[in-house]
């Protein structure tokens, strides 16, 4: 593998940290976007236990002349759009401004990126797009119905793309893990502490009942940065990887069964 290129936002937790380990590890220059000189040390950190090198440039991704200018910089081969973290609240409860920091952050903040991106592949003769979603984007349960719009909206604009670019030699894949062990959980739980007094805290509380007893089962990140990697490396990537067993299942479940049945063991199992 020559020395290209990939970017990976999000970098310093989670699935983008062992991504970018990954992409290092595969022969890619690798760099990873955080939003702090504190999260460029703790890649550094991990970076070094892992013997391999891996680079960082500073991005919040909801800032649009940052995206142009890092994008202006690196000129990647490859793009990795991971960064997002969890919205966690009922449709009711979720007002405006925090529904737009989803969508900016899970859509159009991945898909400026790679429209910026777009010309610098084209003129190297490709490159490829991973963008990553949730299992979440295929199905929908209640509690987190911004997160899942987010997710939803993500690959439809993906699939989209993905006809668009293909002429020119650039692949666009998507990721859709299941439940992993990420710092996206304590996001959930924080935001699920501001929400107390809701009437639907019996319904919060279950829910968070529910993760904190499947957490131990949860797989590890490391798993979803090798699917990254092979979207990245194979000669014909493919439109979806569906990661984790419990994220096959659910897409199973969810498209097999019938939608009021699906409804109503949904609610009972979150007390709605």
């Amino acid at each position: 593998m020559t020395r290209r290129t990939v970017l990976t936002t999000g970098a310093s937790s989670g699935i983008g940290l062992a991504t970018v380990l990954e992409l290092a590890r595969l022969g890619f220059r690798s760099v990873g976007t955080v939003r702090s000189e504190a999260k460029a040390a703790l890649v550094a950190e991990a970076a070094a236990v892992a013997r391999v090198e891996v680079e960082t440039a500073m991005l919040d991704v909801t800032d649009a002349e940052g995206c142009a200018r890092v994008i202006d910089e690196q000129r990647p081969y490859g793009l990795v759009n991971n960064a997002g973290r969890a919205y966690t609240g009922t449709v009711e409860e979720v007002g405006d401004e925090e529904a737009r920091e989803a969508l900016e952050t899970m859509v159009l903040a991945p898909m400026r990126l790679a429209r910026l991106a777009l010309p610098h592949m084209r003129a190297r003769g490709g490159g490829r797009i991973v963008n990553l979603s949730s299992v979440y984007g295929r199905t929908t349960t209640p509690l987190t119905g911004w997160y899942q719009g987010a997710k939803h909206a993500l690959e439809a604009v993906s699939d989209a793309l993905r006809m668009e670019v293909a002429r020119d030699g650039i692949a666009v894949a998507l990721v859709e893990p299941g439940g992993f062990r990420t710092g996206i959980w304590a996001g959930a739980e924080r935001e699920l502490a501001g929400r107390a007094g809701s009437p639907y805290d019996s319904s919060y509380r279950r829910t968070l009942a529910l993760a904190r007893a499947w957490e131990p089962m949860m797989g590890d990140p490391a798993r979803c940065a090798r699917v990254v990697g092979t979207a990245l490396t194979v000669r014909c990537p493919r439109a979806r990887y569906l990661v984790g067993l419990d994220a096959r299942a659910l897409t199973a479940w969810s498209s097999l069964t019938p939608t009021e049945l699906r409804d109503r063991v949904v609610r009972l199992v979150m007390g709605l």
